[in-house]
């Protein structure tokens, strides 16, 4: 390509991260996150009473907390590893075609720092690619939404194209074989838990199809036009194609969400109901992996790895591993490699 064609942007995005494992940094990520419309779809007043006067107050200094058993001397590890990723990425394409940026959907670096470094390379195309395999309104949604509403106070727009989801790309599955396959193989488990993000049950049914949504197995258990975006049936189909892809003895698997937040009724069954049948059922080997995180943070290595570990051992377990994200693995990045390739 000439040096005078204009090239491709490609925009990573992540969820984000406080700038620091300081209390105010937190409560500062918290206030943006939370207050998102799509994360928490209160209208404002309740939702910013909610957020200002209760949650972010109360739940900053045990995040704080959290964040430090994380926090490595590069940081976070969901920026890092999204750093890596896009380095990797880079080093894939064409440099000739292609300009690379990432970005948080909170925090830093911003959305909008990354749409201005396109911007001023005047790339002739943008493609967004929210990071999150499956689906919804609350992550990829959201990112589409502060993108469009940067972009639309340009003067020119170029083409913008957003990749929804990856759930069942050939790659995204290989790469989470390739990395269980090395403990699936060292030893056998008495269960394999797949543990995905919670969200409200409300949302989920607010981008029902025709009425399609059971909120059960009965809508999950098939994956088809109605429920294509349905993030409950998505991470079900995650579960069944992963399943095949490890050759796992189906009536072994469990399909789980995690990280309720308040007293409204989230998608089930929850991953600490499961945990608690489980010890009571005399499981003492348990295998999870996290296939809605492709980078090791927070969710993944405290909530799964150390809070239900140590949970899961109290009632009589024995064995709690996590399978680690995909983080910046070699098939990962021949992965989105393909899902720019594929959208250009």
């Amino acid at each position: 390509m000439s040096k005078n064609k204009a090239k491709v942007g490609v925009l990573l995005v992540n969820l984000g991260t406080p700038d620091s494992t300081a209390t105010a940094d937190v409560r500062k990520y918290l206030r943006e996150f939370l207050m998102d419309g799509r994360v928490i779809d209160f209208p404002f007043i309740p939702r910013w009473m909610l957020v200002n006067l209760i949650i972010a107050p109360f739940r900053a200094p045990k995040s704080a907390a959290e964040y430090k058993k994380v926090w490595t001397d590069r940081g976070s590890p969901l920026l890092f590893h999204t750093e890596d990723l896009r380095d990797k990425l880079i080093d894939k394409l064409d440099p000739n075609t292609y300009v690379v940026e990432m970005a948080m959907r909170y925090q830093t670096p911003s959305i909008e720092e990354g749409l201005e470094k396109l911007n001023k390379a005047n790339v002739k195309k943008i493609i967004v690619l929210p990071l999150f395999p499956q689906y919804a309104s609350a992550t990829n949604g959201s990112v589409v939404d502060r993108v469009m509403e940067i972009a639309r106070g340009w003067q020119i727009i170029p083409n913008i194209t957003f990749i929804s989801n990856f759930v069942d790309h050939p790659l995204f599955l290989e790469a989470w074989a390739e990395i269980g396959n090395e403990m699936v193989q060292a030893q056998e488990y008495d269960r394999y838990l797949f543990s995905y993000h919670g969200l409200p049950e409300r949302q989920i049914r607010k981008g029902s199809v025709d009425g399609y949504c059971q909120l059960s197995d009965k809508c999950c258990g098939n994956y088809t036009k109605k429920n294509q975006f349905c993030y409950r049936g998505q991470c079900f189909h995650t579960t069944r194609l992963l399943t095949e892809k490890l050759g796992l003895p189906e009536e072994k698997v469990i399909t789980c969400f995690q990280s309720r937040l308040g007293k409204d009724p989230w998608i089930k069954p929850y991953t600490e109901d499961i945990i608690k049948e489980l010890a009571a059922q005399g499981i003492k080997k348990v295998l999870v992996f996290s296939p809605a995180f492709v980078a090791d943070c927070l969710e993944t290595t405290v909530e799964v790895g150390g809070e239900y570990k140590e949970e899961f051992e109290e009632l009589g377990g024995e064995q709690w591993d996590l399978v680690p994200s995909l983080n910046s693995s070699n098939t990962w990045v021949e992965c989105v490699k393909e899902l720019v390739l594929t959208n250009t």
